[in-house]
Parts: C-alpha cells; sequence; structure tokens
C-alpha cells in the first residue's frame, strides 16, 4: 500500500517528539495548537497507528511512533540535502553544524577550523557544547551534521546501545585518562603522583548536566556511595570554568588533555591521577550512512591536529 502524505508534517511531529509538548511544538513552529494537532491526527489516520500517547512526562511517541519517527527525520534530512544540491554552489560559502562536549582540546581545533577560513563570501557555523546525550539528540534529529561525545569506558555499552538505537555511526576519536586540572595557587599542583582519595578535601567543579543513557543520575555519583561530604560547584558554561579554577585555589575539574596556551593564560596545571573509573572516549557520530562533506573533512582534521598536540604531553 502507497499512502501519500505531506512532508511537512514529518516536520511537526519531529518537534512535537523534541519537546514532549504539542504545544511547546506549536509555539516553536508558528502555528495555533489545533491546527498542529489536527495535522498529527491527519498523519495518524493515513498511517493506521498512533504516533505519540499522552503520560505524566508529556507527550511520547508509541513504540511504533518511534520507528516512524526514525524514519521520518532521514526523510526530512535528504530533502534537506536536495533541496542544498539544487542550490546555486557558493565555494566561498561556510556552512556547518557540530555538537560537542565542554572540551579545550575539541572547542581548541573547532577554533582553529574557524580561523582557517575566509569570511568574506558567508559564514554560517553552529556549535554548540554540550552535554553527550544531547549531543546525540541534535544529531539524530538532524540540527547538527556531526557530533562528539565523551563517555567513561565503564559505560561505552549504554551509549553504543543509545547511539545503534537512534542509528547512528560512531567512530572512536581519542581514548585517554581524565586530568585534574587546577590552579598552580592549588594545594596540590606541586604533587607529582596523586591519588583519588587526594581530592576529596577540595572543591570539585562539575558540568551541571551530564548524563548517562538507561542510567539514574544518582547511580552514577561516585561521591554520595563513599559517603563523602559534598564539595562541589555545578557549572553550565566553559568559560565559568576557567576563570574559577584560576581564582578559587581549592577548586579542581576532571578533564581532557587540555593545550597548553589555555592553561597559560589562566595560571592552572593539569595532573595525573591513579583512580579507578577514569578511563574515557571521545567518539566522533554521525547519522549512519552519511558521507562527510569536504568542509566536515576540514574540520575533523582539524580536531585531530589538536588532539595530536596535546596527547604527548608530559603531565607528570
Amino acid at each position: 500500500m502507497i499512502i501519500t502524505m505531506n512532508t511537512l508534517y514529518f516536520q511537526y511531529v519531529i518537534e512535537v517528539d523534541r519537546t514532549n509538548s504539542i504545544t511547546q511544538a506549536a509555539e516553536n513552529l508558528f502555528i495555533a495548537q489545533p491546527n498542529l494537532s489536527k495535522a498529527i491526527k491527519e498523519l495518524e489516520a493515513n498511517l493506521g497507528f498512533k504516533i505519540f500517547k499522552r503520560t505524566s512526562k508529556g507527550v511520547i511517541p508509541t513504540p511504533r511512533g518511534v520507528t516512524f519517527l526514525e524514519h521520518a527525520r532521514r526523510i526530512v534530512r535528504q530533502l534537506d540535502e536536495i533541496d542544498a544540491l539544487c542550490k546555486p554552489e557558493d565555494k566561498d560559502y561556510f556552512s556547518l553544524n557540530i555538537s560537542i562536549p565542554r572540551s579545550s582540546y575539541v572547542a581548541d581545533g573547532v577554533t582553529d577550523f574557524i580561523v582557517g577560513l575566509d569570511p568574506t563570501g558567508g559564514l554560517d557555523l553552529n556549535v554548540h557544547e554540550t552535554n553527550s546525550l544531547q549531543a546525540i539528540r541534535d544529531v539524530a534529529e538532524g540540527d547538527y551534521s556531526l557530533g562528539v561525545i565523551r563517555y567513561k569506558t565503564e559505560y561505552e555499552s549504554y551509549f553504543q546501545d543509545y547511539l545503534k538505537e537512534k542509528s547512528l555511526h560512531s567512530e572512536l576519536l581519542w581514548e585517554f585518562d581524565y586530568l585534574a586540572l587546577m590552579s598552580k595557587q592549588h594545594p596540590l599542583s606541586a604533587v607529582s603522583s596523586l591519588g583519588g582519595s587526594d581530592m576529596d578535601s577540595y572543591v570539585e567543579l562539575i558540568n551541571g548536566d551530564n548524563a548517562i543513557p538507561y542510567v539514574n543520575a544518582e547511580k552514577a555519583d561516585a561521591r554520595k556511595k563513599k559517603n563523602i561530604p559534598e564539595k562541589r560547584i555545578v557549572l553550565y558554561e566553559r568559560c565559568n570554568q576557567f576563570e574559577l579554577l584560576s581564582r578559587v585555589h581549592t577548586a579542581y575539574m576532571w578533564v581532557s588533555p587540555v593545550p597548553e596556551h589555555m592553561m597559560s593564560r589562566y595560571g592552572l596545571v593539569q595532573r595525573k591521577c591513579a583512580m579507578p573509573g577514569n578511563r574515557c572516549k571521545d567518539v566522533l557520530i554521525s547519522v549512519k550512512g552519511r558521507r562527510y562533506s569536504e568542509l566536515e573533512k576540514k574540520l575533523i582534521d582539524k580536531i585531530y591536529e589538536a588532539k595530536n598536540n596535546v596527547a604527548f604531553n608530559d603531565y607528570r
């Protein structure tokens, strides 16, 4: 059976799924809520099944709705690619979207890439620094063409299952141990070999929106398991972390290796710390079957260059 349907409705249901709310989706789409509800009912009638159901957590897709939304996102992406193909080619116009962790070396690579572009012909770049779950959603929903996610290796199976569920391709960018980033004035800055318990007396800076698919946030909180009194500052912006670390001399933060020029700018040092569960992976993600554009290839090369610039430094 061949079903004829308005592909604009695909964008409607994708936005409803993204917001978990018909009201918010209608506002974001600049259409009246009754019209959006009518469009969804019309689409469901054509399909012969419900796409969404109402719950205490908002509007969520049904099992068949999840499958339909995956196909809808793929179709919308392909239509966008066809639309871009039909536009006059402008070799001097640069357009690219990437979602990345709040990571110094990845952000450094993105910055180097941007510096090398000539903006005179036009520039439309979107760089979203966020947590790994949001980066996965950004790419899966078609808002961003590329993403870099970070997770501890002990949670790899959860992330790989989630990537598979979202029909995303992944490739390893780097595997590394977290380092403790702190001020040169920190009491432990001169200690050459740190252990996990050495950090318990100091203030930890953490990103407040980190999450692991299928894992309760409290379950993943090792500090509560160890019954250690909380000494933490929760952040959501990368610029705040460097400023606080440079001025709060008892603070530290677990990070990927940071470029030397950034540490020098803020008077920081980073130190190795022997502790379990400290191994991490950065993974490049994109939609399965999608080929990188030449511009994306250049960006990825710059990220790898940034990684290589910090990979062989001696952090004691």
